[in-house]
């Protein structure tokens, strides 16, 4: 499986290309934007777009979907049924896809965003916003660093150590160095622990 990263300087985001090296396969994440060097290299490569998955509707992942989709018919996958004007296939969390050649997981991770989520294919996990190199998503609200806390714990942090961490923004990471070292988590942990204490006062 072949990877490609392109730093988007619009949104300072990361649009990521998996490649099948069985087949022509490919997949498309988070397209902030569409520009010569993606489709040369989709086309250098001979690939057949397949998916396009979306973490979140945030503009600095979405601003390329309508370019995208003038090129490739590639079915749109996304926690709302809509994204740039464009039709998407809902996700759910604990999903399991088959998009040509691909399995991929899905986690819902809501906090950063209400319609945020993380794919798995194989080792990598494509987190957009959610979990980045030692930082979370920012949130509205404590409730938001709470609800996303807890997300993160259950659903990343019990995957292996060694999952790639492929984030919306920044450099590459691991789930292990996330583990150890992510200092973003500490109010989101903070807030989870007011969450529960706020919790048994009502009850």
């Amino acid at each position: 499986m072949k990877l490609f990263i392109h730093y988007c300087l619009q949104g300072f985001s990361n649009c990521y290309i998996l490649g099948s090296e069985k087949t022509s396969d490919a997949l498309i994440v988070d397209p902030g934007i569409m520009d010569e060097k993606i489709l040369g290299f989709i086309e250098k490569n001979d690939y057949t777009v397949r998916g396009i998955l979306i973490t979140h509707d945030h503009e600095s992942h979405v601003r390329g979907l309508k370019t995208l989709k003038r090129i490739y018919d590639a079915e749109v996958f996304a926690g709302d049924p809509t994204v740039c004007e464009q039709r998407a296939t809902i996700i759910h969390d604990g999903d399991k896809l088959e998009i040509g050649s691909f399995r991929v997981d899905v986690f819902s991770v809501p906090g950063h965003s209400s319609d945020s989520v993380a794919y798995r294919v194989e080792r990598l996990l494509f987190t957009g916003d959610a979990l980045s190199a030692g930082l979370v998503g920012s949130t509205v609200s404590s409730y938001g660093r709470s609800i996303l806390a807890d997300s993160i714990a259950k659903k990343i942090f019990t995957l292996p150590g060694e999952t790639v961490v492929l984030p919306g923004h920044g450099p590459p990471t691991t789930v292990e160095a996330e583990k150890r070292f992510n200092v973003g988590l500490d109010a989101c942990r903070q807030a989870s622990v007011q969450r529960a204490a706020a919790s048994k006062e009502i009850w």
